[in-house]
Formats: C-alpha cells, sequence, structure tokens
C-alpha cells in the first residue's frame, strides 16, 4: 500500500504558531495564504518529521516562543510519527502499536518526495540518470549513445576527407579525347634505333667507297709512274676496280629511311599520355571522393540504426509518463527539453519520476505552485487523483483553490476532503493528461 498523510499537527516550527490539517489522500490539498504566513513552514515540518534531522530547519523553533517545536503525523495505514520536547526526539509507533525509529520511516518516504527541489534544481544529466536508473536501461542507453558519437565523430571526419577529395578531383585537368590507357612508346622508340642503326652502316659504306676510290686514284698514277710494275699493279687495279664496281653497286640500291615520323608520333605520343595521366589523376580523386561518400553514407545508416536501437529500448522501457524520454543525456518531455517545459509540465515530469522511484511513497510535497493556472492546477490535480497520488502544495493565494489557509501561523480555513474524490472520465490512460 502506498503511504500517505492523514492527518498533521504541528506547533511553534519556523513561522508556524499552530496549525491541524487533514489532506486528500488523492489529488492535490493546496495550502494557500500570502507571503510570510507560515505555509511553506508546514511543507518543511513534514520533511522534518518524515525524513530526519537532516531536513530540520537550522531556526526550526518559531521565533519569540519559549515552547520547543512539537510535530504529530498520522500516516493512512495509522502509523503515528512525532517529535516533540527540547531535543525533538522521534517517535513512531506503527499500526500495532509497536515503536520504531528514522528506519522504518526511510522504507517508505522517498527523499526527493519531501525535497523536490533538489530533483528539479539537479542538472539536466543528473536527471536523465535517475529516470534511466529507475527503468533499468541507462548502462545500455550510455553504451548506444557512446556508439553514436563515435559513430558521428567518424562521420564527420570522413564526411570532411570526403569534401577535400571531391574538390580536388574537380580542380583537375580532364581530357575527354585522350584515351583511357596510356600508349607504349618502346617499339617505335626501338624501331627508330633500327633505322638510325641502318643508316650509320650505310654511313660506313659510303665511307668505305671513298676510300677505295682513293687507294684507286693512287694506284691508277702509280700505275702511270712505275710502268715497270704494270702487270703486278694492273693485276691488283683490276682487283681493286671489282671491288668498286661491287661497292658501287651495293650503295647505289641503298636508300636512306627518315625518322622524322616516328619523332613526330613520339611526340603525339607524349603529349597523348600527358592528358591519359591526368585522366586517371582525375578519376583516381573522383574514385577516392566517391568511397569516402560511400563511407560517410554507411556510418550515416549506422547512426540512424544506434538511434533506432535506443528509440527501440526507451521505448520498451517502463516509462513514468507517456511521451517522456531521454536524448543525449537530458530529458524529453513531448518533444521538448527541460529548461523548455513549462512550469507546470516540470512538475509532473519530476513528480512521475519521483513517485517510479519508490511507489510505495504515494506523497509528495510541492511549494509554490502559484506558477500553475487555474485550468493547469486541476489539470495536475486530476492527474493526481488518477495516479492515486496525494500532493500536498503551498500557493500563493487565498482563492478558492486553496483547501488550507494559512494566516499569521495559524490555519483560518480547513477545508481538505476526508473521502477519496470520484476520478473524473477525462483520461486517456495511466499517466496521461
Amino acid at each position: 500500500m502506498a503511504m500517505k498523510i492523514n492527518k498533521l499537527e504541528i506547533e511553534n516550527v519556523k513561522r508556524v504558531k499552530a496549525v491541524k490539517a487533514e489532506f486528500t489522500p488523492n489529488g492535490l490539498t493546496v495550502i494557500g495564504g500570502n507571503n510570510n504566513q507560515g505555509k511553506t513552514s508546514i511543507l518543511d515540518a513534514i520533511a522534518w518529521a518524515l525524513g530526519g534531522n537532516k531536513y530540520k530547519p537550522s531556526q526550526a523553533q518559531r521565533q519569540g516562543s519559549v515552547t520547543p517545536p512539537h510535530l504529530h503525523v498520522v500516516m493512512n495505514n495509522g502509523l503515528i510519527v512525532e517529535r516533540s520536547g527540547k531535543n525533538s526526539t522521534l517517535k513512531v509507533i506503527d499500526p500495532n502499536g509497536k515503536k520504531g525509529g528514522q528506519q522504518l520511516l526511510n522504507d517508505f518516504v522517498e527523499e526527493l518526495a519531501i525535497n523536490l527541489p533538489k530533483f528539479m534544481e539537479s542538472t539536466s544529466k543528473e536527471k536523465a540518470n535517475t529516470l534511466l536508473q529507475i527503468i533499468g536501461v541507462g548502462p545500455k542507453l550510455q553504451e548506444l549513445e557512446m556508439k553514436e558519437g563515435e559513430l558521428y565523430n567518424e562521420r564527420r571526419t570522413i564526411g570532411q576527407i570526403a569534401d577535400q577529395k571531391k574538390k580536388f578531383a574537380e580542380e583537375q585537368t580532364y581530357y575527354p579525347d585522350a584515351p583511357h590507357e596510356l600508349v607504349p612508346v618502346n617499339e617505335l622508340i626501338k624501331q627508330q634505333q633500327d633505322v638510325l642503326a641502318r643508316n650509320g652502316e650505310n654511313q660506313r659504306k659510303r665511307d668505305n667507297l671513298s676510300s677505295l676510290e682513293e687507294q684507286h686514284t693512287f694506284q691508277a698514277r702509280k700505275v702511270s709512274q712505275l710502268m715497270k710494275e704494270l702487270e703486278k699493279e694492273q693485276a691488283k687495279l683490276a682487283e681493286l676496280t671489282e671491288d668498286v664496281n661491287v661497292a658501287k653497286k651495293s650503295v647505289l640500291e641503298l636508300k636512306d629511311e627518315s625518322t622524322e615520323e616516328l619523332e613526330r608520333n613520339l611526340a603525339e605520343i607524349d603529349e597523348i599520355n600527358r592528358k591519359v595521366r591526368a585522366n586517371l589523376d582525375k578519376d583516381k580523386a573522383e574514385e577516392d571522393a566517391n568511397q569516402y561518400k560511400d563511407k560517410y553514407q554507411e556510418l550515416t545508416r549506422n547512426i540512424e540504426s544506434v538511434r533506432k536501437e535506443k528509440a527501440d529500448l526507451l521505448n520498451s522501457a517502463d516509462l513514468p509518463l507517456p511521451e517522456l524520454s531521454v536524448d543525449n543525456g537530458e530529458l524529453i518531455y513531448k518533444g521538448q527539453k527541460w529548461d523548455n517545459m513549462s512550469g507546470s509540465d516540470q512538475l509532473k515530469v519530476s513528480t512521475a519520476i519521483v513517485r517510479k522511484l519508490k511507489p510505495n511513497c504515494g506523497f509528495i510535497l510541492l511549494d509554490k505552485l502559484e506558477q500553475m493556472d487555474m485550468q493547469t492546477l486541476e489539470e495536475f490535480n486530476q492527474w493526481l487523483e488518477q495516479e492515486q497520488l496525494q500532493g500536498i502544495a503551498t500557493r500563493v493565494s487565498t482563492g478558492d483553490e486553496c483547501s488550507i489557509i494559512i494566516e499569521d501561523g495559524y490555519a483560518t480555513r480547513n477545508e481538505t476532503v476526508a473521502k477519496e474524490p470520484e476520478i473524473k472520465s477525462t483520461w486517456s490512460g495511466k499517466g496521461a493528461f
């Protein structure tokens, strides 16, 4: 059974002189009044009575009073909690008459239920961690968010490289008329060398002819001069004449080949190959850019997969409120982060999470509820009723929405409802507005 507060009696606590109050078991009991009349003192007294001396106000005894503070709280199961005397001694009596201490109270009192500002003023990360802790998906979600962060950083780096590669590829010169492969020059060079070798052989033969002609002339002169050796020299002359004739015949058949066409071809091939290399460089740059683009898209798909896994994890969790979730370590409600939520939505989220922390704690203390307009206040009251939660709240007001009015430390009105109110039919489901 969820523990709730039935009755309260306090004397001489902070600004309160003497107040007796009963609280509606489901929904809001609004404690109203002007500023500095003792409204918050009632909430502080409840926190002290149930939460222990760590919630004792620094100046607990009312100024001007000679009587020490006295607190008497009756829970819905009959448990009685008292703090009284000079040392504010705690006495806890269970429904069977047995006495207990603070440990008995700690079993059902959720710290944040009596100190909601501690939750509301915590960091976004602390709020999210509290929720993840109670729904049991914190470690897995942290793992997924770390994985998502790593993929995101890797994708960002890949994207930057892809952009650089693409820009580099676009700046490269391209020749559409060039072939796709380099033209080989080895064969042409070999042909050129063969031609040059043949031409060299031709020149050698020309030189040989010139030498033979010189010898022939010399011999002719020698024959004319050396008639005595005519016969011998004529034989030699005849031999040389025959050699000359053979050489002339060979030379006449020779024809030098031109290398101009080969040189032109070589020059053209160099230009073609320059263009081919430029095209290959551009193709390689575009291929690199496309590879990084594909890697970027793959990482994007991986990130989307991790985000879906996160969403599925949270969707399958037993969340305190519909539309409540965690994204990148922050609470999200109705698509809004904490600092963008309305004050009333912040209270709804806080109350739902606190209730989830310790389900057998059926009450929550809410200070300064004047931030809600009347319609929102009524909707919040209906939600508390639907969830069978008890809310004890303060509000700077003396209007009809206030069940208890505090004036100068006394309760001048106490219209709390003793029976559970009927739940209205405007609800769409558990925890929903």
